[in-house]
């Protein structure tokens, strides 16, 4: 008789149900799909809600007692739960729905293990909270920063509640920048990823306390795990627990990290 198989840790939940989500989102790349607008802008379409779905389905089979905060379901599970799951079924529906494959699936237990899935490289950045890696064709590779390739993704999507005294798409103009940096604009939390990966030398975004974002928290588990350094635009820490500095700095080192930081407050 054979042995029933062992439980999934949490960071292969975060992986799986990231991966299910991935699935959806590929598969529906480039069909026609409904919009459920959702106001200023902003709409989702089937296939956030089927991947969310999928996600779902994961983690109700694997942690039936946790809690779950969805982009588009909201809060469903156990009222009161000291494990929560925080989901963004499709980060970057925008690109999506116009063809532009830069998106993420993206699933983080709030304060400990998360999974930013690629659908279309077929990657899926993970952590259990304390190493990242990123899982590709069945091999998983250790998640190493570096700021050598000198690119910066800034997001520029509103609001901007740090204005006037400061906007992310203001470090564009910045001659500063300009010399040291090359300005990039993907606007998923691939580009998180990427700095956690050594793909970016960084990543900033206006905003308020955004650790416990269903949008940010993967990102920011990945980045925190692979040693990179994360604080919000006022320097505060970013805590895993859901609180900490306003808005978004993610440097793939301290020289990178102060260099931006300069800039950010010579603008505020």
């Amino acid at each position: 008789m054979s042995n029933p198989p062992a439980p999934l840790d949490d960071s292969e939940v975060a992986t799986a149900a990231a991966r299910a989500g991935a699935d959806v989102v590929r598969e529906l790349y480039g069909k026609r799909l409904d919009r459920i607008d959702k106001g200023a802008g902003d709409f989702a379409t089937t296939a956030d809600i089927e991947a969310e779905q999928a996600i779902l389905d994961v983690l109700r089979a694997e942690r039936p007692d946790d809690s779950v905060l969805g982009e588009e379901g909201g809060r469903r599970g156990a009222a009161r739960t000291d494990r929560q799951w925080l989901v963004d079924p499709l980060c970057g529906t925008l690109n999506y729905a116009v063809g532009n494959m830069l998106v993420a699936v993206n699933v983080a237990l709030r304060g400990g293990a998360a999974a930013v899935a690629d659908p279309f490289s077929g990657e899926v950045f993970w952590t259990d909270g304390t190493v990242a890696r990123v899982r590709h064709e069945g091999a998983d590779t250790d998640l190493v920063p570096s700021a050598d390739v000198r690119l910066v993704d800034v997001n520029l999507d509103p609001p901007f509640p740090g204005a006037p005294g400061f906007r992310a798409v203001d470090l564009l103009a910045a001659p500063e920048f300009v010399a040291g940096f090359r300005p990039r604009v993907v606007s998923t939390t691939l580009a998180l990823a990427w700095v956690a990966a050594g793909r970016r030398a960084a990543y900033v975004t206006d905003g308020g306390d955004l650790s416990g974002s269903v949008h940010f928290a993967a990102g920011i588990a990945l980045c925190r795990a692979a040693g990179c350094v994360v604080t919000g635009i006022d320097g505060a820490p970013v805590l895993p627990g859901g609180a900490g500095g306003r808005g978004l700095v993610a440097a793939a080192d301290e020289e990178t990290h102060r260099q931006l930081m300069a800039m950010i407050r010579n603008d505020g």
